[in-house]
């Protein structure tokens, strides 16, 4: 019987078989790049544009310079949405980030049935915003009737009810990407530190944690921006109610987060639509803003280690 041949890896990666590729890669490189530059690039220079104009359709804008942006920073329902935004992704941002973990490192101590729960847990991201907004809608409707009120008649409820709402949803998805992290965890290491006297704390504090920053940056960067850019749950979980009259004669809604404030600027008033193009430029530098300066801080934390 004669051996069977087996092909070697420098031959897949000769010069012969590579240069065909790099000469034809505009090719392969084209339908990806214009998927890009139709579905992304051109909507993003359209939208950069049309945030200087006043306009009702994109075919009669008017350039008006910044006046746009002065009526954005100027209204008090946007700074509201910012301050409200900020406040939701803080507290969700450590809810998910410390519940998720714990999940996770409790996964990973070889307990029965742990592929089952992961699964359980992962379950809720597979169900779309607007579907979980309903559902929990609801649940909470059905709860606080029994007290005579609703999530859309209190803001304290409301706040909590987004936050349950998104930590319901992602927590799942992060103990996934932890999971990755502890198990990527090399045995040597935890031995060693155990020959070594570690306790519990020590290993968690001295090892895993610092093993496990770069699940930890992602994850962090993940819940910031997922939290900042959340529309449809607030939408249909309170709608931004209840309304707040301010001294001024102003209307705020008070649970009405960003992304949801730009969504009403631009469709409850076809006049001001200029002006929710501009939030909407304003709203995409202070998220990539914010998501940079964490990125910067949860990396340099991985270089120390």
């Amino acid at each position: 019987m004669k051996p069977i041949k087996r092909r070697s890896n420098a031959a897949v990666n000769s010069t012969l078989i590579r240069r065909p590729i790099q000469r034809c890669f505009a090719l392969f490189l084209l339908p990806t790049m214009a998927a890009f530059c139709i579905g992304f690039l051109y909507p993003f220079i359209k939208g950069m544009y049309l945030s200087f104009c006043k306009f009702t359709t994109t075919s009669n804008a008017k350039w008006i310079g910044f006046a746009n942006y002065q009526k954005a920073l100027a209204d008090p329902g946007f700074v509201h949405s910012f301050v409200y935004t900020a406040l939701v992704a803080l507290v969700s941002l450590v809810i998910i980030n410390v519940l998720a973990f714990a999940v996770a490192y409790a996964l990973t101590r070889k307990i029965r049935g742990a592929n089952l729960f992961r699964g359980v847990f992962f379950l809720p991201n597979l169900i779309g915003g607007i579907v979980l907004g309903y559902i929990w809608s609801m649940l909470f409707d059905g709860f606080l009737a029994n007290y005579g009120t609703s999530i859309v008649l209190n803001t304290n409820l409301g706040y909590w009810g987004l936050i349950i709402v998104i930590c319901w949803q992602q927590i799942g998805y992060m103990m996934i990407i932890y999971i990755a992290g502890l198990q990527s965890i090399s045995e040597d290491m935890i031995e060693a530190a155990k020959i070594d006297g570690a306790n519990g704390w020590h290993m968690l504090k001295d090892i895993t944690l610092p093993t496990i920053m770069p699940s930890i940056t992602i994850c962090t960067f993940l819940t910031l921006t997922n939290s900042f850019k959340l529309f449809d749950q607030n939408m249909v979980l309170n709608g931004g109610q209840p309304f707040v009259f301010q001294s001024n004669g102003t209307v705020i809604r008070s649970t009405e987060m960003m992304a949801l404030n730009i969504y009403n600027t631009f469709y409850l008033n076809a006049n001001s639509r200029g002006v929710g193009q501009a939030k909407a430029v304003l709203f995409f530098l202070l998220v990539a803003a914010i998501a940079l300066v964490q990125l910067s801080a949860t990396r340099s934390k991985e270089v120390q280690q």
